[in-house]
């Protein structure tokens, strides 16, 4: 049985290690509920701004965009992961990582090629780990998602797109449910799927729009508006997800160093109780023995 001084060394050590928790988990409760404004203002605009895009793949016109292009086979695929920059968020990274292997040995299976970027110093470790190669990156982005850092990592795979390099370009993120759940997806950014035009919009895709200045320069802005606000929305909802995990998992932990603490009270309790008594006992021997 570990002595008295013993117990109290733990008892200290839970008790500090406690301290940090509960001042961790107070922080990213004080930072969800910006992120969490900065998620819910980004999503109408990037809704807005894909089911535009969606009309507009969709509309009868003579000029055409790179990022419009169809491919009839995928043998080239490239992948924007985004992650956080900091752990302990519970399983906020393992969930993302987990389907993200998944995909990725489906995607070899296929005897399709995959080449990454990586938003986050965690996508970026797991990426390297498996063996994908990430031709950007672009980690510490802060608690506030801040566009103009973002664009230069993913201009890399818009690129690649535009020149053929790649097929198709998916990006990867957990979106934001509630405070106790978050939801890993993967979703095509490029060429622009079918589900961004609503299934009971189809009958009204056939109209016919009138560009100004021209429908290229028209096109042109609005597709790199549609794929800034994907992607801006993608970071947000996952910094969102971040702060939301790391309170859930912190309170978790200080809950459980107050669990840990009150075992370790009681056992330091008995122990000292035992003491007493195997001292006393030892008194009333030695008295009993002198008379």
């Amino acid at each position: 049985m570990p002595s008295t001084k013993e117990i109290r060394a733990k008892i200290s050590s839970v008790q500090n290690t406690r301290k940090i928790t509960k001042a961790m988990e107070m922080v990213a409760a004080s930072k969800m509920k910006k992120a969490q404004d900065r998620m819910r203002a980004a999503r109408p605009y990037g809704d807005a701004v894909r089911n535009l895009i969606g009309h507009l793949a969709e509309a009868t016109s003579e000029t055409t965009s790179p990022y419009l292009r169809k491919v009839d086979k995928v043998e080239r695929i490239g992948l924007i992961c985004v992650s956080t920059d900091k752990g302990l968020a519970g399983a906020l990274n393992t969930n993302i990582q987990r389907l993200l292997a998944q995909r990725l040995r489906e995607w070899t299976v296929e005897g399709k090629q995959v080449e990454a970027t990586a938003l986050g110093n965690k996508g970026l470790g797991f990426l390297q780990r498996v063996g994908v190669p990430v031709v950007s990156q672009a980690i510490q982005l802060g608690d506030r998602p801040q566009l103009e850092r973002l664009l230069g990592a993913i201009k890399v795979q818009l690129e690649a797109f535009q020149e053929g390099k790649v097929d198709v370009v998916y990006i990867a993120y957990s979106r934001f449910i509630n405070a106790m759940k978050q939801e890993p997806v993967i979703e095509q950014l490029l060429p622009l799927p079918k589900s961004a035009v609503q299934a009971d919009e189809v009958k009204s895709l056939s109209w016919d729009y009138i560009y100004e200045p021209n429908a290229e320069e028209v096109l042109k802005v609005l597709l790199r508006r549609y794929i800034e606000a994907i992607v801006y929305q993608a970071v947000a909802e996952n910094m969102a997800s971040e702060q939301s995990a790391r309170m859930v998992a912190m309170k978790a932990a200080s809950d459980n160093a107050k669990k840990l603490i009150d075992e370790l009270q009681l056992v330091y309790n008995k122990t000292r109780q035992a003491g007493i008594t195997t001292e006393l006992t030892e008194i009333v021997g030695g008295a009993a023995a002198v008379s």
